[in-house]
């Protein structure tokens, strides 16, 4: 984990407005943000992305696929979904240079390490997070290789750009070569090289199956949708004891800790509540959490010193959260 996205999330979110609109290709489209008065951002490391509040109502989160290392601009790239929850179609239908975005301070929960060799997997889309790291990847001079995955060339973004000029740069579109044997293409990780990966679920959840036999902590992941968690059911009713706010409550089945502490008066700094974005990442006190989300690495988890509150339930009859 990098930084403290509890601290960097309660920061009051940005006025940007949108200076450029782009087609990277068909169906991805590339957004600039600048403040409307010009000046110089927060600034952000590779992984991070940023919360968008758009004017109609809806709230997701974007990677940052620009230079860390330009400070009055911040660019995200936003794919067309033919099944949209109202974020990616209102940006391809509705959004137009000069609209005022609401915007949150970067946050980070996919941290790239520029001292480790490095192996990129991206799927789709999810190439914009590992642009910024493959660009840090060059210029501290680290061992790298991408695999690029995608179902044809036409529809897969930043393919024309510098940084995917490199030969370590490999590029698989299915529809010319069939699929990867992903498996074969990483081999066996030593433990001194870092696996970096952004996709589709399947794709993720098949890197995390994998990886099952690597060292700890070899294999970091981004996801753009939340895991699925419905085998688990509601879940029992627990008790929560807010210990910073002294107030204890009860959790019921189906409800949610987040829920519940807004309900007794306690503000959370919350965001995508599907446990993806980390914004209501909580310190636990005592207790072991069922971890829902999304983010947190096995280890992570194992360690149990934090969890998402939007998502993420009890093991243990009651938790006591520093909140």
């Amino acid at each position: 984990m990098s930084g403290s996205p509890a601290a960097e999330a309660s920061a009051q979110p940005l006025e940007m407005v949108v200076r450029q609109l782009r087609w990277e290709v068909d169906g991805v489209l590339g957004v600039r943000l600048e403040l409307p008065g010009g000046g110089e951002l927060p600034a952000w490391e590779p992984g991070a992305h940023v919360d968008v509040l758009l004017p109609n109502g809806v709230e997701r989160q974007y990677s940052l696929c620009s230079d860390p290392a330009d400070p009055r601009g911040w660019e995200i790239a936003v794919l067309r979904e033919d099944v949209s929850r109202g974020g990616s179609r209102w940006i391809h239908r509705e959004l137009r240079p000069g609209a005022v975005l609401k915007v949150s301070a970067p946050l980070n929960h996919f941290a790239f390490d520029p001292a480790v060799p490095a192996v990129f997997v991206a799927g789709g889309i999810g190439i914009t997070p590992l642009l910024p790291m493959i660009r840090a990847a060059r210029e501290a001079g680290i061992d790298w290789r991408l695999a690029y995955l995608g179902r044809e060339r036409a529809t897969m973004a930043f393919l024309d750009t510098d940084l995917l000029q490199d030969p370590r740069v490999e590029v698989f579109p299915s529809s010319e070569d069939g699929r990867l044997d992903v498996a074969g293409w990483i081999g066996q990780p030593t433990g001194a090289e870092r696996v970096y990966a952004c996709g589709p679920e399947a794709l993720l959840d098949a890197l995390e199956a994998l990886s099952a036999d690597w060292l700890p902590g070899t294999l970091r992941v981004e996801r753009f949708q939340a895991r699925n968690f419905a085998d688990l059911g509601e879940g029992e009713a627990f008790e929560v004891e807010a210990r910073a706010s002294g107030l204890k409550l009860t959790v019921e089945a189906g409800c949610s800790i987040l829920e519940m502490l807004e309900q007794a008066g306690i503000p959370v700094p919350s965001s995508c509540l599907e446990g993806v974005c980390g914004t209501c990442e909580t310190d636990i006190v005592d207790g072991e959490a069922e971890h829902r989300d999304s983010i947190l690495s096995p280890e992570e988890r194992a360690s149990n010193e934090t969890m998402m509150i939007c998502v993420s339930r009890a093991r243990t009859p009651a938790l006591v959260l520093d909140i």
